[in-house]
């Protein structure tokens, strides 16, 4: 059964990777951005904004056992990177890159925050034999 909650977890998790796969995809078509680009950013959004809309959001909607391990797995990636842009590359990130990173980890924080009050909410339904 798919609540509210999983399809918003979804569509939250659509749009966030179309706007990776936006921003990333107007880099690597040759866009000249008005700041520095570190080449391998644009190909990190375009990727995991494909993975994103073409892999999880389909998973998140079609509410697969898979999932929250996934939303799961997708945060943790963005937060790596952010740790790697805010370690090795501090001075030379792009405020725009910090302001998208934050924005992606905070919404998939919330992707996994209603995917997780929806699980227990099934597992309390189900008198917590199937959680």
């Amino acid at each position: 059964m798919n609540s509210k909650r999983t399809k918003t977890a979804a569509v939250l998790a659509f749009i966030i990777g179309a706007m990776a796969i936006f921003a990333g995809g107007q880099v690597l078509l040759g866009k000249v951005m008005d700041y520095y680009v570190i080449d391998w950013l644009p190909i990190y959004n375009f990727i995991l904004g494909l993975v994103s809309v073409g892999f999880t959001a389909i998973l998140i909607w079609k509410d697969h056992k898979l999932a929250l391990p996934t939303a799961i797995t997708t945060f943790g990636i963005h937060a790596f990177v952010m740790f790697i842009l805010q370690i090795a590359y501090r001075s030379v990130v792009a405020p725009d890159s910090t302001i998208a990173m934050t924005v992606r980890i905070v919404v998939w924080a919330i992707i996994i925050w209603l995917l997780i009050i929806e699980k227990q909410r099934r597992k309390a339904e189900s008198g917590g034999l199937n959680g």
